[in-house]
């Protein structure tokens, strides 16, 4: 439920707050939150549950470009999870991996208590050098550095993890994560803008928080917002710097763009620069392949091969992987000018144990993935489906890599099962990526809803080579699996260069 006076709360506090930096802390004006601030904070403090009125979020994640007056809206909430909030003994934590990046939000903080008199007397707050404490509740807030200082014991109740893209490992958010269970409505507030390191934990939860978003994955404890750009947007008009930056017009002046932008233009040493920091894109070498809400359309939950008429041709896409991961069968059929996928997933028992993804035990109760006995997942179990398949349906050929199951596929070659070699590489893969984009963007490829096929595909990633625009799928992180999207792409690499040889290589590929 939303409590219209818990969400105001926050903004009215804030807002008692004034500038300490430029023009206008020179002017003494107090904080005036803009729409979207006020929109972060009403909804993060707004929303509880009904039962218990404990807030639903546990942790924030906003990603915004530089100048969209981070550290203010930053320190603010701070100083009110300190005085404000109702708790008792709270701590509250600037945290980074330095001291001097620990220091940004808090030395922010500190001038504002300075200059804020009310606070002291009303709410009891005491500044120090390096705290910031309230008596009465026995609070606390101090800048966190991992550097020179034990990160054991905390208790947090609220913790900034100010630019998290700059850390280089996870150590302090797991620190600051693990430290808030004894708490009834911590919060851990992440605030970033974007980076290039996709393999850092600030990837990690943005990864997290988008997949929230489009609804792949189930967190209703998590809220997250990224204002950036869209792909297709030119990054060197102004509209696309509006809409990147929240703060456009206020914090964010055209002229100062402008210049960047020339900037940028001029050097590309500078663009990488210029699209992180201005207009809060990740840059490297890989893209998000899919569009997950077109995805999401495509659902048609309860399709099985049972739905394929008789006599319809059937492709199969094979990916066996390590004896250890995910292996993946798909089989895909066109019917009515639409193209159908259905999946199966399998993983060893040990593995859906000891997997970091927090989903991935329920995917499996509910029958999502195929778990197998023991701490190999069992290619024999594979087989069977893939020959009881061959047996009830009219399939032409199964699709799979001979470089990780040749001895498997050998012994099913011997029975006369049609497979097929694909080796695994951008000549073959570059059509199917860029049909089956289309397909599902022209609403012609329904697939069964597994959620585990539709958190695979959203780990795909492509890089596309300078040279000759052939695409290949890969993934950002050991654990972002793949395995179901790259047997799909394999079995309709082959239908398509079968049903239609002449169109699936067309004038959009260049081979040298």
């Amino acid at each position: 439920m939303f409590d219209a006076e818990r969400a105001e709360r926050p903004c009215k506090f804030i807002e008692l707050l004034p500038h300490i930096k430029g023009k206008w802390a020179r002017e003494g004006r107090l904080i005036e939150l803009e729409d979207w601030q006020c929109f972060i904070i009403t909804t993060v403090f707004g929303w509880v549950h009904h039962a218990t009125r404990l807030r639903r979020f546990k942790e924030g994640y906003v990603e915004v470009p530089r100048k969209n007056a981070k550290s203010t809206l930053s320190s603010g909430l701070a100083l009110y999870m300190l005085s404000a909030d109702g708790e008792q003994g709270a701590e509250v934590y600037s945290a980074a991996t330095t001291r001097d990046q620990a220091r940004i939000v808090f030395d922010d903080s500190k001038a504002m208590a300075d200059r804020v008199s009310g606070l002291r007397a009303h709410l009891g707050v005491v500044v120090l050098q390096h705290s910031i404490t309230v008596a009465a509740t026995s609070s606390k807030y101090t800048p966190l550095a991992a550097e020179g200082s034990t990160l054991d014991g905390l208790n947090v109740h609220f913790a900034v993890i100010d630019e998290l893209h700059a850390h280089k490992n996870r150590a302090v958010y797991d620190v600051i994560d693990t430290a808030r269970g004894a708490r009834e409505q911590s919060l851990l507030w992440n605030i970033t803008t974007a980076g290039t390191d996709r393999s850092g934990i600030c990837y990690e939860r943005r990864t997290h928080t988008t997949k929230v978003l489009e609804r792949v994955i189930d967190d209703p404890a998590i809220f997250g917002i990224i204002y950036t750009i869209d792909d297709t947007d030119d990054p060197f008009q102004p509209a696309s710097w509006a809409k990147a930056n929240p703060n456009w017009g206020k914090s964010v002046l055209e002229d100062d763009m402008v210049a960047a932008a020339r900037k940028a233009e001029a050097m590309p040493s500078a663009l990488a620069n210029f699209l992180t920091k201005r207009l809060n894109v990740w840059v490297n070498g890989a893209s998000a392949w899919m569009d997950m809400r077109a995805w999401e359309r495509c659902a048609k939950p309860g399709l099985t091969l049972a739905d394929v008429p008789h006599g319809v041709p059937v492709w199969l896409g094979l990916d066996l992987a390590q004896k250890r991961d995910f292996a993946a069968l798909v089989a895909v059929f066109q019917q009515d000018g639409v193209w159908h996928v259905c999946t199966r997933l399998y993983l060893n028992e040990l593995a859906v144990q000891e997997s970091g993804n927090a989903h991935l035990s329920g995917w499996a109760r509910q029958d999502y993935v195929q778990v197998t006995d023991g701490d190999i997942t069992d290619f024999d179990v594979v087989a069977d489906d893939l020959r009881a398949i061959c047996r009830d349906h009219d399939v032409q050929e199964v699709a799979f890599d001979p470089a990780l199951s040749m001895y498997f596929a050998g012994k099913l070659i011997e029975e006369g099962l049609p497979l097929v070699e694909i080796t695994q590489r951008a000549l073959f893969f570059t059509p199917p990526l860029i049909q089956v984009e289309n397909l599902v963007h022209e609403h012609k490829l329904k697939h069964d809803g597994n959620p585990v096929m539709s958190w695979m595909v959203s780990n795909l990633v492509v890089k596309i080579s300078k040279f000759n625009e052939l695409r290949s799928p890969t993934k950002e992180r050991p654990e972002n699996k793949i395995d179901g999207p790259i047997a799909m792409l394999m079995a309709l690499g082959r239908a398509m260069a079968v049903q239609e040889p002449e169109d699936v290589i067309g004038s959009d590929f260049t081979f040298l």
